[in-house]
């Protein structure tokens, strides 16, 4: 992951009724397109009556939309340029429709997928994702406790603290703002003796 992005802090969904019909709107982060497919797979799943499920989703360049059985462009890419519009990213929307007997039209269509989407997003808690780069700090075993107080107001992903046979060595993900700083803090706090690497 090399770019900042902001997404959804977590899955979001509301229920809007038009004319008789429900329509279900959801919202999830994700990670990758084949992640936005699975994702979707599981909405349908989940509502195996409901007369439509569209959905679309953008993952860096990219994207996919579909109408699934609504008339061409009412539904699949209303909703991608509501997603587009938000500037949301690495997001995947969906939409299920359960029928209510009311013709809604293309333009009624078009506004009731797009709506849903855009007040959905709208609402929806956010999270400014960072890159993060993989790295290993070692020590040897005078310097840990110099590490760990150097380490105390980095906010890592997926830490991993391993004694060898050597010192200390830890691992994860951290981000790339934070790495310039602690690559010098660390020389001058270990006098050299410490060292980054990275995965």
């Amino acid at each position: 992951m090399k770019e900042t992005y902001i997404t959804v802090a977590r899955a979001a969904q509301r229920e809007e009724i038009i004319k008789g019909s429900t329509f279900l709107a959801f919202a999830a982060p994700v990670h990758s397109s084949e992640e936005a497919v699975q994702w979707i797979k599981q909405i349908r799943q989940n509502h195996p009556a409901a007369t439509h499920v569209c959905w679309a989703y953008r993952v860096g360049g990219s994207y996919r939309f579909s109408d699934d059985g609504e008339p061409s462009g009412t539904a699949g890419m209303p909703m991608f340029r509501a997603l587009e519009g938000s500037g949301l990213d690495h997001l995947a929307v969906a939409v299920v429709r359960y029928y209510g007997g009311t013709q809604l039209g293309t333009g009624g269509l078009t506004r009731a997928y797009g709506g849903a989407v855009a007040e959905l997003l709208r609402t929806a808690p956010r999270l400014e994702v960072k890159p993060r780069i993989a790295i290993k700090i070692r020590v040897p075993f005078d310097l840990v406790s110099v590490l760990y107080h150097l380490l105390e107001p980095i906010v890592w992903q997926d830490r991993q603290d391993d004694y060898l046979e050597s010192g200390l060595q830890v691992s994860g993900l951290l981000l790339e703002e934070d790495l310039v700083t602690l690559e010098l803090e660390l020389k001058e706090r270990t006098s050299g003796r410490g060292g980054i690497w990275l995965d």
